[in-house]
């Protein structure tokens, strides 16, 4: 057994049902920016103040994919951590976040299969306490 095996096999025996964690963080008109770099999402509402204002949220609006991608950071850093892959995730989006608004993401486990070494998720992010975004996440630990 190498020692990333022995280190992986640890994480998983010291996880329980209920385990959760979370990772904030404050929308910036730059992170909506370098976002849409990254993804080549261009979507004026988004990208245009002008756009925005005539649209139903009448601000421009954050990409949902963006605040998922939080739940990558928790997973990757704090629960299971370093070594995990993604498996699959699930995402409902239930409220606009804006620029100036603090995300949080928490990932709380709900099941898991160490015969499969899985580990499955409830997923959310708020701001303010409402719910913006929820699903369901499967983490598999090599």
């Amino acid at each position: 057994m190498t020692t990333e095996e022995t280190h992986t096999d640890d994480i998983l025996s010291s996880l329980m049902i209920g385990m959760s964690e979370s990772y904030s963080q404050t929308i910036t008109d730059a992170d909506i920016k370098s976002f849409s770099g990254v993804s080549g999402d261009k979507n004026p509402v988004h990208m245009s103040d002008e756009y925005a204002k005539e649209s139903r949220y009448k601000k421009r609006i954050a990409h949902g994919l963006m605040l998922a991608s939080y739940f990558s950071a928790i997973f990757g850093t704090k629960l299971p951590g370093a070594g995990c892959v993604y498996v699959s995730q699930s995402l409902k989006f239930t409220r606009p976040v804006y620029i100036g608004d603090t995300v949080t993401a928490t990932v709380t486990i709900k099941s898991l299969d160490i015969k499969t070494r899985r580990i499955f998720f409830d997923t959310v992010c708020t701001v303010k306490g409402r719910t913006a975004l929820k699903g369901e996440a499967e983490i598999y630990l090599p």
